[in-house]
């Protein structure tokens, strides 16, 4: 009788999401926007919609800090919204973009979704920081390095700086370290696939903003 070692909790996530993650990746805008087809107002457009997520995402650390399970987490070199600001300011030619930017309705369900999860359920919490995060720091660094060959971005500056995480010295062996935090999560068999299940729908809210920006990119 052969005895299978249990899979890791980081590979399930990865595994059991991988078709939601292969279909908000190529979705048309991201796909056409990564072969240079749309100009650079489209990229303006998706880094501003991007602001609301990621304030909804980290709008709530503080309180999550001590939490058992989304506490481990919550890491300061991680921060995405400074970044995202200081490059709205360089796509934007100043702070004025403030006054004009609104969320697209699919932004709007999906931040608040985050802040539902954030408030009422930290494993959900976790599931949205996953697909963000790990997201920015491997596919997103395609998105940086196609937007300093097409528009013309310096090299891991300005307007491309959400992309770049200063504070991480070695990407590769931080993704290790997260992945071992999903693999010691606190929670049971049950939990973990409710957790798996927001995962995909974490992509699925992702694809919907992908669509929204297709929509309204002429």
């Amino acid at each position: 009788m052969t005895v299978h070692a249990p899979v890791a909790f980081s590979d399930l996530i990865r595994e059991a999401s991988h078709a939601q993650h292969t279909e908000a990746e190529n979705s048309a805008f991201m796909s056409e926007m990564l072969a240079g087809k749309l100009g650079v107002e489209a990229y303006r457009r998706y880094t501003g919609q991007l602001w609301f997520i990621y304030r909804a995402l980290e709008g709530p650390v503080d309180r999550l800090a001590d939490d058992p399970v989304a506490g481990p987490f919550v890491r300061p070199e991680l921060a995405r919204t400074p970044a995202l600001e200081r490059d709205l300011d360089h796509l934007h030619g100043g702070p004025g973009w403030r006054d004009g930017l609104t969320p697209l309705p699919a932004t709007e369900r999906y931040a608040a979704r985050i802040l539902e999860v954030a408030r009422d359920w930290p494993g959900g919490y976790v599931a949205h920081h996953y697909t963000r995060y790990l997201g920015d720091l491997s596919g997103g660094q395609v998105i940086r390095g196609t937007a300093e060959k097409t528009w013309g971005f310096a090299h891991k500056g300005d307007g491309v700086r959400f992309y770049v995480f200063d504070a991480i010295d070695n990407p590769a062996a931080f993704k290790r370290e997260y992945r071992a935090l999903l693999d010691a999560l606190p929670a049971d068999g049950p939990e973990r696939l409710r957790i798996v299940d927001e995962c995909k729908r974490a992509f699925a809210l992702n694809t919907a903003l992908f669509r929204a920006l297709g929509d309204t990119t002429g």
